[in-house]
């Protein structure tokens, strides 16, 4: 008896062991349209966004004594909270875990990298961190974008000179709805984003405007005729906005409540 039950215990523990193991089974089928804003307030920074399935997650960095710090203010700031330690590090880990992708043949993500002072000192800093994770990044090279698990984008105070610049540039920069009808190229920028609130009144009660959401419509026919993704912040937390941004093809949905967003989109499916 004790001989079979060692069998049985031998032979399921490979299997075990596999469904546990980072990046294997255990991983969510990921939701390319879901974005983590300020995802570095949640208990474990871009982990908790993973789990969730999130392929999109928002980091605000300072430049502090060389370091690239994460928070929202500077009060917030921790030296143990380094861009590299929260994000790179931990993409980098399961990038190689997975063959290549975040998450096992699944679609590239998006780190959004917001800058909230300094701007060309930072990204001066930030472009040479970005460097020493090559393998896994979107990086443009004299011209020629080449596709990586990782794609970052520059948002907050975006040096735009310095960033298209960069013979090698492993950063693409996060435009506005003023920049919709740019000439740039769509690898140095790939994203449009915006206040939803500068450009749109309803709030997710009632009826969506019918000329509301033609505009939603006629920024994301444009966008997408250009190669940009659209996003919006301080979208209302609602079903109903969530429905109305996805049925327009919006790309990246904003949220804070991950396990909400990450039921909406499931069930939508």
């Amino acid at each position: 008896m004790r001989v079979e039950l060692f069998t049985v215990l031998s032979l399921l523990t490979p299997i075990l062991l596999a469904a546990s193991a980072p990046g294997q089974e255990a991983t969510p089928k990921p939701l390319p349209a879901a974005h983590a804003h300020n995802d570095y307030r949640h208990p474990r920074p871009l982990l908790d966004a993973l789990d969730h399935g999130f392929c999109s997650v928002e980091a605000d960095i300072f430049l502090v004594d060389g370091q690239l710090l994460v928070g929202h203010d500077r009060e917030e700031l921790r030296p143990e909270r380094t861009l590299q330690r929260l994000y790179l590090d931990p993409l980098r880990h399961r990038v190689q875990a997975n063959g290549g992708r975040v998450y096992e043949n699944g679609p590239t993500v998006t780190l959004l990298i917001d800058i909230k002072e300094d701007g060309e000192a930072t990204w001066a800093v930030l472009n040479r961190v970005l460097a020493s994770y090559r393998s896994m990044l979107a990086r443009v090279e004299n011209g020629e974008y080449h596709p990586g698990a990782v794609q970052v984008v520059i948002s907050g105070d975006r040096p735009k000179e310095a960033i298209a610049a960069e013979s090698i540039r492993y950063g693409g920069i996060d435009g506005r709805l003023s920049d919709l009808d740019s000439t740039l190229p769509a690898h140095l920028l790939p994203l449009i984003s915006d206040r939803w609130t500068s450009h749109f009144r309803w709030s997710g009660e009632g009826e969506f405007p019918a000329e509301e959401r033609g505009k939603l419509q006629s920024i994301v026919e444009q966008a997408h005729a250009a190669g940009r993704r659209v996003r919006f912040w301080a979208t209302p937390e609602k079903p109903a906005v969530w429905r109305e941004l996805s049925a327009a093809g919006v790309d990246h949905i904003n949220t804070d409540r991950l396990a909400e967003l990450e039921a909406f989109l499931r069930e939508s499916r």
